[in-house]
């Protein structure tokens, strides 16, 4: 420590006035950058101030900071909170530490909400005042520091409600599912003009899969649509674009189906698909992104021929979208 005289500390802010000065040396003191002189006498005004002080070094400041914190993670958290983590990386609870606090204040003050299950959303905006801190930002990370589990909240995932369009109500009855909006507003408007057919099979109800979107909505099917859509005795299709995201999100929705529910390929629409594919002058390229990594139940649903024509498509590095297809098809 270096003693500093009353006088050069107010030399750091020249403009201040004498009330400024004190708050601004009140604050030093508070962080711990500034400590009294034993016996230091006071400049005489009212308020006083002292007219010498010891300034702290770097390396005490971060020492005396340390040791706060460290006190702080061993006698503030309640005992849910594991402390292990940020004990030995003091910095990044420093960096956390706001959100630590919350979380450790709501688990002191309101445990008795736990009880009730609530929507991850919820939860993280009952926690930390923002409904996407667990979901998109450090949430997670913030409660694996603290040894908390998510299963510890009783949260649940939301998925998008299931959008479908039904041109019949009887049982048992043939639904498709559509990967993309403009097949689905296709067929649909096909339905509504008076066709109860779609390439030959009498297709009751069309639900929109959105993409990906379809894989986590399927797993509140029961929840979302109504009671005749649940008969198990229905058929279930799925059509999207022949390429490795759509073939992928197929063989995902299917491994989430339930046993009294599979699901599978619109084979006449991927044919049809093909046939018009082989008329095109060229087709698009694939993205390099997707996920080429396929278990080939997809193709066991199509004859020899058909399987391998796809896959050549596919290792050529091109694709074939639904879009392909339009109501003259249908």
């Amino acid at each position: 420590m270096r003693r500093i005289s009353l006088d050069e500390l107010m030399e750091r802010h020249p403009d201040y006035s004498y009330e400024q000065h004190r708050c601004y040396i009140i604050r030093l003191l508070a962080e711990q950058k500034l400590m009294p002189v034993k016996n230091a006498k006071s400049n005489g005004k009212k308020p006083a101030l002292l007219l010498a002080y010891w300034v702290l070094e770097e390396e005490q400041l971060e020492e005396a900071l340390e040791k706060e914190l460290k006190d702080e993670l061993s006698y503030q958290l309640v005992p849910k909170i594991t402390i292990d983590y940020y004990l030995s990386h003091v910095k990044e609870y420093q960096k956390d530490r706001v959100w630590v606090l919350m979380l450790n204040q709501y688990l002191k003050t309101n445990q008795e909400l736990l009880e009730q299950p609530e929507s991850v959303n919820e939860r993280s905006f009952e926690i930390w005042n923002r409904e996407k801190f667990l979901s998109k930002e450090q949430g997670k990370k913030i409660l694996k520091r603290c040894g908390i589990s998510l299963d510890d909240f009783k949260v649940y995932e939301t998925a998008e409600p299931i959008p479908y369009y039904s041109n019949t109500r009887k049982t048992p009855q043939k639904m498709l599912i559509l990967e993309n909006k403009d097949t689905f507003f296709s067929m649909r408007k096909f339905l509504l003009d008076g066709h109860t057919r779609i390439l030959g099979e009498e297709i009751g109800t069309l639900i929109y899969g959105g993409g990906k979107r379809i894989v986590k909505s399927f797993q509140e099917f029961d929840l979302s649509v109504e009671p005749y859509m649940q008969f198990e005795n229905n058929t279930l299709y799925y059509f999207g674009d022949l390429d490795y995201e759509g073939i992928g999100i197929y063989e995902s929705l299917r491994n989430r189906c339930q046993e009294n529910r599979i699901v599978v390929p619109f084979v006449a629409a991927y044919e049809r698909m093909l046939a018009k594919a082989d008329q095109a002058d060229s087709l698009p390229d694939t993205k390099e992104q997707q996920n080429r990594n396929l278990t080939g139940i997809f193709f066991s649903y199509f004859s020899r021929e058909t399987a391998e024509r796809m896959q050549e498509i596919l290792k050529q590095g091109q694709y074939i979208p639904q879009e392909i297809l339009n109501s003259y098809d249908f």
